[in-house]
């Protein structure tokens, strides 16, 4: 069966696809995007024949069900790293940061962007989008016309960037607390 006979086979099987998705832990909507995607993959991909579509087509779904999970996974362990840098020195939240911890927090920030301005331009844009613009990874990988695993690689190395610094001056503010507790005794 061609592509052709493939996007038919899809349209006739569409809810027990649906169904199938959902039984898998896909929400309604999420189901309807995948769904979507496979639409999408059927008719932009080169696929030859397929001797049994119904097959080809639920493992397709399935993979598709899989890549979101991953990705979904991947963004929440970002995010939380990433709001674990909102926190100052102490584990106060920046909010509650004393005048002298708000120099240190803004020296670090400077920091911070400093490692982005270093980084390669593409990458700082993708991270920017993603983080302060709010864009989605898929948006930025349509307007950039780059593949969602290259956004997704780009704010990684954009991470690693942001912790490698972070490590250092939580290096260093460990080193000047020792320093001064040696000091005062």
């Amino acid at each position: 069966m061609s592509a052709d006979g493939l996007l038919a086979a899809l349209m006739d099987d569409r809810a027990m696809l649906l169904r199938f998705l959902i039984a898998r832990g896909a929400l309604q909507t999420e189901g309807e995007d995948i769904l979507q995607d496979l639409f999408l993959k059927l008719g932009s991909t080169q696929i030859g024949p397929v001797s049994e579509p119904k097959a080809y087509l639920y493992r397709m779904a399935h993979n598709l069900l899989n890549d979101r999970k991953r990705t979904a996974a991947r963004q929440k362990t970002r995010e939380s790293t990433w709001a674990s840098t909102r926190v100052g020195v102490d584990g106060q939240s920046l909010s509650a940061a004393s005048a002298e911890e708000s120099l240190i927090q803004r020296e670090r920030l400077q920091a911070v962007e400093d490692t982005l301005a270093g980084l390669p331009e593409r990458t700082s844009a993708i991270l920017r989008q993603y983080r302060i613009d709010g864009v989605s990874q898929k948006a930025i990988a349509a307007n950039l016309g780059i593949t969602i695993s290259a956004v997704e690689k780009h704010l990684q190395r954009a991470y690693r960037a942001i912790l490698d610094v972070r490590r250092h001056l939580d290096a260093d503010i460990d080193d000047q607390r020792r320093l001064g507790t040696k000091g005062g005794n």
